[in-house]
């Protein structure tokens, strides 16, 4: 039995149980199979919806001086099908296929109304990516490539809008005039190579690899070449954010447990970028890191800071970092392999002293050109976030950490963020991290474990 035919005994629920229990797992396994079935279904959907029309058409008599013979009525059954398929598609052009799911692997998908499964062909509808990089092709030449998080709506072959999330597009001479939305601004694209951010803070940016394209803002349209880019939107100011005023016996004892956000007493956290000693960070909802030699001005490193004077006495038993990843809208993690981050502590109790409104690059704790002073800040370990992941949450710890913190004189523990990995293009993914100012997320903290028989 071929494929085909067991396809529509599926479909027409006819195969033995026996048999579509096999049936179902090689259309998981193949996905060619897994394509396949797709269309047909969709076909078979629609002949479906169609049957009263299809019954019209066949039922109705031939004129008296004609006489079909058996096969002839066959083939005028087959004809009919295949018309009332054609008349399905006219009167749905909505649905028809526009682009298809070229690469899909290792994705993960939440609230989608188009088929996931790598090979699937789209017509209009939504694509809401949880975790991976997804690339669409689209029937007018476009390539995009999706990142997660992101949902994307696709239009028809030569639109779309992206909702949230990040995709970089590589549009030949075919596509020209291929468009993509955001909520703040629309992207025409004149033949090129560009990326788009659409932040779910309120804020989108496009930067064009290389090419030109018309960005429409409103009433108003910019024209951007290679190398040029441009946001709009802003996040949100910190007085949106409602602090709570949590100390450790207020987040309750869990197996010994405390739990210290740099919300709380003397905490602090910002972020420092090279290429911007004048952009005070301190007030922002994110904390961004970065690392690239391609170029340098785009270097970001974090610093948090935890106030441990509310603690009981004696040495903890354990420790741990916990860290909200969040949406920076800010690069492509298309361009930035699997990344690993350090984890530093200050040594110089001297250096916790920084200032959260005031910390620049060149005057920020522990400051090198090359990194951070061996001599001032100590190495307390690592951690990897893969390319495409979606938004998760951070739990770092190590033995290193541990002494770090039981070593503490004065009460205050400095932290110092950086990412390891580079990059392949200088547009590369600027990692986030939520500070204390953001407005649902979880601000750095620092989770403590005592003996709860002391």
């Amino acid at each position: 039995m071929t494929n085909d035919e067991r396809i529509n005994l599926a479909l027409e629920d006819r195969l033995p149980p026996e048999e579509l229990e096999r049936f179902q797992a090689e259309v998981v396994a193949d996905p060619n199979l897994r394509a396949a079935y797709v269309e047909r279904a969709w076909l078979h959907g629609q002949l479906h919806a169609e049957r009263d029309l299809l019954r019209t058409l066949l039922d109705e008599p031939a004129p008296a001086i004609i006489r079909f013979p058996r096969a002839a009525t066959v083939w005028a059954a087959a004809a009919a099908i295949v018309l009332i398929a054609g008349l399905a598609l006219w009167r749905n052009t909505a649905d028809l296929p526009v682009a298809i799911l070229a690469e899909a692997e290792g994705c993960k998908w939440a609230g989608s109304d188009l088929p996931t499964v790598q090979g699937s062909k789209l017509g209009r509808g939504t694509l809401a990516l949880a975790e991976g990089m997804a690339t669409l092709q689209f029937e007018s030449g476009a390539t995009l490539t999706l990142e997660a998080p992101a949902t994307l709506e696709i239009i028809d072959a030569m639109h779309c809008r992206l909702i949230e999330g990040s995709l970089v597009a590589n549009v030949p001479d075919t596509a020209h005039g291929f468009t993509v939305d955001t909520p703040e601004m629309q992207v025409v694209d004149l033949g090129t190579r560009f990326g788009v951010t659409a932040s779910g803070l309120g804020s989108s940016h496009v930067l064009v690899f290389e090419g030109e394209i018309d960005v429409a803002t409103g009433a108003s349209k910019k024209r951007l070449t290679t190398g040029k880019s441009l946001h709009l939107g802003h996040s949100p100011p910190a007085s949106q954010h409602q602090e709570v005023d949590r100390s450790p016996e207020a987040e309750g004892h869990d197996d010994g447990w405390l739990s210290l956000p740099t919300s709380i007493g003397r905490g602090k956290d910002a972020y420092v970028r090279r290429g911007d000693p004048d952009d005070l960070t301190g007030q922002h909802p994110l904390i961004f890191v970065k690392h690239t030699e391609l170029a340098a001005e785009n270097e970001r490193r974090a610093y948090l800071t935890f106030d441990l004077a509310s603690l009981p006495a004696g040495a903890p038993l354990d420790a741990e970092l916990i860290l909200d990843v969040e949406s920076s809208g800010l690069g492509f993690s298309a361009l930035v392999p699997d990344s690993r981050f350090a984890v530093y502590g200050l040594t110089d109790d001297a250096l916790d002293a920084w200032e959260e409104s005031s910390v620049r690059w060149n005057d920020a704790p522990a400051f090198s050109e090359s990194g951070l002073d061996p001599a001032k800040a100590h190495k307390l370990g690592t951690f990897s976030i893969r390319r495409g992941s979606a938004p998760a949450q951070i739990e770092f710890s190590s033995p290193q950490l541990i002494d770090f913190v039981r070593q503490d004189q004065n009460r205050l523990a400095t932290f110092v963020l950086l990412r390891e990995t580079g990059e392949s293009e200088s547009q590369g993914l600027v990692h986030a991290f939520a500070a204390k100012e953001h407005p649902t997320a979880r601000p750095p903290t620092l989770r403590l474990k005592f003996d709860q028989d002391r």
